[in-house]
């Protein structure tokens, strides 16, 4: 990458400024010299000429920098550096100096149709923030083949940056998501990483990858966020249902490891306690009972035994 800062002759913008009023005045005190002068001049028409031509060229030296821009230099088609002080200054006017924001920039990928790890279509989105980096000046101007851009305005470049970031950004959204699955599968492999649990590791791999694209550019990937995600909606439905049947199992497991542990206390408080002996047969219809009453959705009603304990 080629990012070397511009070395060249430069002139405090202000200091130039008074050189260039001091040649105005000359140029004046010529003039009126011929002006006054009976007899010709010629030292007062030679600094005339001189003082003429250098004070107009001067003015196309003045360029002034805010923070964070950088004016890209080219002498005759020649690279010369970058130049990045800000303020007001004077350099060689016969640079042509290409304006260049180092700003940071945010970009809202819209959501996009992808398959994802198991080939399902799901809808991703993604939210970037990039700038160009100190020393990529040089590749964000000549690197990115742009010919509309020469000779316009900054603004027009930076749209041109904007949309190759936003092109490589797709490209590598779509890549990273088929590496991964939407979620857990109903196997229950919860320890592999997806697009829905995996939260920084899938950032950083989206920023690596564009990092990787946009380097060619002399751009920098700052944060890449996932902002979007869910079902392609052909098959939302579907893995909506599927969703509320693994909750449902999973509940249902919650729900009978609780009844079994209470029953096995009730059983053992029975025995130790010493409250009634029962038989296998007995325990066993207790249990059967017991686990109705504990995992029934609605309230058990209660039967009232008006006989034996074996009726």
């Amino acid at each position: 990458m080629k990012n070397y800062t511009y070395s060249g002759w430069k002139l405090n913008g202000f200091v130039a400024l008074v050189l260039n009023l001091a040649l105005v005045a000359a140029m004046v005190y010529s003039i009126v010299v011929l002006a006054n002068s009976e007899e010709f001049v010629v030292w007062a028409l030679v600094t005339l000429i001189a003082t003429a031509i250098i004070s107009f060229i001067m003015l196309f030296g003045y360029i002034m920098l805010e923070p964070n821009e950088s004016r890209v230099l080219l002498f005759f088609g020649n690279y010369r550096g970058t130049f990045y002080d800000t303020g007001f200054w004077w350099i060689n006017p016969f640079m042509t100096a290409k304006k260049l924001s180092m700003r940071a920039r945010n970009l809202n990928v819209d959501p996009i149709k992808v398959n994802d790890k198991a080939g399902n279509p799901i809808l991703i989105g993604l939210v970037v923030v990039w700038k160009i980096k100190n020393d990529g000046a040089y590749n964000a101007v000549f690197e990115i083949d742009a010919p509309e851009v020469v000779g316009t305005t900054s603004n027009t470049r930076m749209n041109v940056l904007e949309n190759f970031v936003a092109v490589q950004s797709d490209s590598a959204l779509r890549q990273v998501a088929g590496m991964y699955a939407y979620d857990e599968n109903t196997k229950g492999e919860s320890e592999e990483v997806t697009l829905r649990s995996g939260g920084d590791e899938i950032n950083d791999r989206l920023t690596d990858e564009l990092n990787d694209r946009l380097s060619i550019a002399g751009i920098e990937v700052i944060e890449a966020r996932l902002n979007y995600l869910a079902y392609a909606p052909e098959i939302a439905a579907a893995m909506l249902r599927r969703q509320q049947a693994d909750a449902i199992i999973s509940a249902r497991e919650k729900i009978v490891e609780g009844a079994v542990s209470m029953v096995k206390i009730a059983l053992e408080r029975l025995s130790t306690e010493e409250v009634v002996e029962l038989d296998e047969e007995r325990k066993a219809a207790m249990v059967s009972n017991l686990l109705v009453v504990l995992c029934a959705d609605e309230a058990a009603q209660p039967v009232v035994n008006t006989g034996t304990l074996h009726n």
